[in-house]
C-alpha cells in the first residue's frame, strides 16, 4: 500500500511519545526521569522506552576509560597547601617531536650552576591545534603524559584560554587513578616489576 512507510515511522514516533509520558509517571516517585543517574542509565541501556535524549549539560554520559581528549602532565600527589607534586616529566622533548601537529612547546629549566634540570620549567600545549592523537603519551619514556576525560573547553577567548601552560596541564597521579582505574593500575604494576627486575641486577 502507498505510503505505508510513513505510517510506520509516524506510528514509532507516536510510539515513543506515548512511552515518554509513561516513564514520566512511572519514575515520579523516584526522582523524575530526567537530571537522575539511574534513570539515565536505564534510558541508554537496552530496557530504555521513550525519548532516550540526554538533558545536556545537566546530564552527561560516562565517558569510557580510553576516552582521550587534551593530554596532561602527571606530578607527584602534592603536599599539603600545593597545587601539585613534583613533576613525572624530564623535559626530553620526545613528545614535542613526535607531535603530528607541532602543537607542545617545551623550556628546559636550568640548575644554578649552568646544567640542564630534569624537569620542564615551562610546558605549553595549544588544544586549538592538538589533534588528540595520543602519541605524546605513548611515546613518553616516564608515562608523564596521559589523555584527559575533560572535553568541555569552550571559550571565547582563544589566546589565554586555549593554550595550556604547565599549572594548568600538571595534575596528580591520584587523579589520572581517578579517571582510568584499570590502566593506572596496570602501569603501576608494570613499574614495579621492571623496577624489581632492576634490583636483582
Amino acid at each position: 500500500m502507498y505510503g505505508l512507510g510513513i505510517l510506520k515511522g509516524l506510528g514509532i514516533t507516536m510510539r515513543h511519545f506515548v512511552e515518554s509520558y509513561v516513564d514520566d509517571i512511572r519514575w515520579l516517585s523516584k526522582g523524575g526521569r530526567y537530571y537522575n543517574d539511574a534513570a539515565l542509565e536505564e534510558r541508554q541501556g537496552l530496557q530504555g522506552t521513550g525519548i532516550i535524549t540526554v538533558q545536556y549539560p545537566e546530564e552527561k554520559l560516562p565517558v569510557p576509560e580510553r576516552f582521550r581528549f587534551v593530554p596532561f602532565l602527571v606530578t607527584d600527589n602534592p603536599a599539603p597547601g600545593q597545587m601539585y607534586g613534583k613533576d613525572w616529566c624530564t623535559s626530553c622533548g620526545i613528545c614535542a617531536k613526535v607531535c603530528p601537529p607541532q602543537c607542545i612547546w617545551i623550556k628546559r629549566g636550568k640548575l644554578p650552576n649552568g646544567r640542564p634540570n630534569p624537569e620542564p620549567e615551562e610546558f605549553y600545549i595549544d588544544i586549538d591545534i592538538c589533534m588528540n592523537c595520543g602519541l605524546c603519551a605513548e611515546f613518553c619514556p616516564f608515562d608523564a603524559i596521559k589523555m584527559d576525560h575533560d572535553y568541555e573547553l569552550a571559550s571565547y577567548d582563544r589566546t589565554t584560554a586555549h593554550i595550556h601552560d604547565k599549572a594548568r596541564l600538571s595534575k596528580p597521579i591520584s587523579y589520572w587513578r581517578e579517571i582510568a582505574p584499570t590502566r593506572a593500575a596496570h602501569e603501576a604494576a608494570l613499574r614495579d616489576e621492571a623496577a624489581s627486575k632492576k634490583k636483582k641486577k
